[in-house]
């Protein structure tokens, strides 16, 4: 089973508008695959938080985690604290956390949504990526495919792409795109959908 962890962070995203509209979803499936696309927690209190909402979700197998942009911060905490429900992970167009000028941002307009410190101390916290320590990531041991933002942008920057890369042992690289709510994105998605299901059938 393939799960769609989608992006976003305390805003108006969902896995429909993620995955579904891009045409994912459907591409995906046409490869034969069993994939479910849940809905993260809108606003959640720390990333502990998302993967208490997910786990219910799962099925008692292990499962194939797909993260998009900050939905790449869940699927690692998943692999960290629950490797057993992890048979592998693809981290496309992951946000690049620690940022100077986007950070600040991110934080005033949670704090703006009422977001308290500890909330903002915890989403935004981390290393590579927000949630997980790049000890935790070095840790991994499942196969990991990193799908970088292919144009980059200052949300999910080519640097961070090429930590996860150094970092994760049995990291590999996937070509990149352009992320799904970019204009771009059509005409890569069968090259995006192809490149998942085909790295899924050989790890």
């Amino acid at each position: 089973m393939l799960v769609l962890l989608h992006g976003g962070l305390w805003d108006e995203m969902s896995a429909g508008r993620f995955w579904a509209t891009p045409g994912v979803l459907d591409g995906l499936t046409s490869y034969g695959l069993d994939v479910r696309a849940p809905d993260r927690l809108r606003r959640p209190s720390s990333w502990a938080a998302e993967i208490e909402h997910l786990l219910p979700l799962l099925p008692a197998r292990p499962v194939w985690a797909v993260g998009g942009s900050n939905g790449c911060s869940v699927a690692a905490r998943l692999a960290v604290d629950h490797p057993d429900r992890v048979a592998g992970l693809i981290l496309a167009w992951p946000a690049t956390a620690g940022d100077p000028m986007i950070d600040p941002r991110l934080a005033a307009d949670l704090a703006g949504l009422d977001a308290a410190p500890a909330v903002l101390a915890d989403l935004l916290g981390g290393d590579t990526l927000r949630g997980v320590s790049d000890a935790e990531l070095a840790n991994l041991r499942a196969p990991v495919g990193i799908l970088p933002a292919v144009p980059g942008d200052p949300f999910h920057q080519r640097r961070t792409a090429d930590a996860l890369l150094a970092l994760i042992p049995r990291a590999t690289e996937l070509p990149g795109t352009p992320v799904p709510q970019q204009a771009a994105f059509a005409a890569a998605l069968p090259m995006f959908v192809n490149t998942v299901a085909r790295y899924i059938a050989t790890h």
